[in-house]
């Protein structure tokens, strides 16, 4: 049985005494600004739905998105376990997110970064990874994962052939679901006051979604937890039956959620249900937040509110549900993506009047 980290008030008081230094209350740098992000009620989009429905907005993170949490987590515990050095080398596998907020720790805290990125990965994502000083590997995303080209194992050789390195491996690292319960959990339950009845979140390592559960399940049995997969992804299935299908993996563009194997980071006995969403559909949602709420996000934040739309369809929201989402990243990444007029039509992306166009959709992807 896993040893439950406590305790989280301790660790939430001394997130908190980091920002006082002498008289002055700042930071020291960058990385003391991660966490403790803001919870945003929405008011236009989801005002014909019952209940009240609010979003973790995670871009509000010094580097824009919910893998700040981790990056500092699993560093900053290398550290004090004498894993890692000035001067040593961190390698990672990542969709761009994870790589810009450990490229970002390696920058302050002294560290060469190696990332082994998917080519599905936005080229604002891959330009801003250089940026921070990462050295960054364009791996394809349509092969096995075990395939040589992959980037898992990309990140793995590379790990393997560099001296003074550390893997975060967050795909298979519990420290990812850690991470979330020492923070993102707290923190959606003291800004709920407790009132918290749903959690809807994607699910891609499954770090965020697994931590966050767990430390609000402790808190309420009763607290549903929705994840948001995609189609062409293997984890819906696997979650109701336990068997990975590889029929249903095919090319999808959503970047950051859904995966063609099983992550170890995922905690699936916290997560009650998923819901499968659609490239063309995720991507026009974030449009619409950003238009109808001010909140300027990613593709998976899109994903995630049309999941919870589909939800509404189907009955699960009451007038006394409280629902929290999960925003994981910042639009800035998508510019050359689901926010270019050009590339969306590149993808024959349009919005689908009616469910037959929505399978439509989906069997134009496969």
């Amino acid at each position: 049985m896993r040893t439950v980290i406590k305790p989280v008030d301790e660790y939430m008081r001394g997130k908190e005494k980091r920002f006082m230094h002498g008289d002055l209350s700042v930071h020291e740098n960058v990385l003391e600004m991660i966490g403790c992000t803001p919870l945003v009620r929405l008011n236009n989009i989801t005002k014909n739905l019952k209940g009240d429905f609010f979003v973790k907005y995670e871009a509000h993170n010094p580097g824009h998105s919910a893998k700040d949490r981790i990056a500092l987590y699993i560093i900053d515990k290398a550290e004090k376990e004498g894993k890692i050095k000035p001067g040593d080398t961190i390698v990672e596998t990542t969709s761009g997110n994870t790589g810009f907020s450990i490229a970002m720790a390696c920058a302050v805290k002294g560290y060469k970064c190696i990332l082994a990125v998917s080519d599905k990965s936005s080229e604002d994502k891959i330009e801003l990874l250089r940026t921070m000083g990462a050295e960054v590997n364009v791996c394809p995303a349509n092969v096995p994962a075990d395939d040589p080209r992959s980037y898992y194992e990309v990140a793995r050789k590379i790990h393997e052939d560099t001296p003074g390195s550390m893997y975060v491996n967050q795909y298979f690292n519990e420290l990812n679901i850690d991470a979330h319960y020492l923070s993102t959990g707290p923190e959606i339950w003291e800004q709920t006051q407790g009132k918290v009845t749903h959690l809807v979140a994607c699910s891609g390592t499954g770090g965020t979604i697994s931590g966050t559960a767990r430390f609000l399940k402790e808190k309420n049995s009763d607290i549903k937890v929705l994840g948001i997969d995609a189609y062409g992804s293997i984890i819906k299935k696997y979650h109701e039956t336990g068997e990975v299908d590889k029929n249903e993996i095919f090319p999808y563009k959503i970047e950051g959620l859904g995966k063609n194997l099983v992550p170890s980071a995922t905690d699936f006995s916290v997560i009650d249900s998923f819901t499968k969403v659609t490239d063309a559909e995720s991507a026009f949602m974030a449009r619409d937040i950003a238009k109808a709420e001010g909140l300027f996000v990613g593709y998976t934040s899109g994903a995630a509110l049309q999941g919870v739309m589909q939800l509404a369809d189907q009955g699960e929201f009451d007038e006394n549900s409280y629902v929290v989402i999960i925003f994981s990243d910042h639009g800035s990444r998508y510019m050359s993506k689901i926010y270019n007029d050009a590339w969306m039509k590149e993808q024959g992306f349009t919005r689908p009047t009616s469910e037959q166009n929505q399978k439509e959709d989906i069997n134009s992807l496969s």
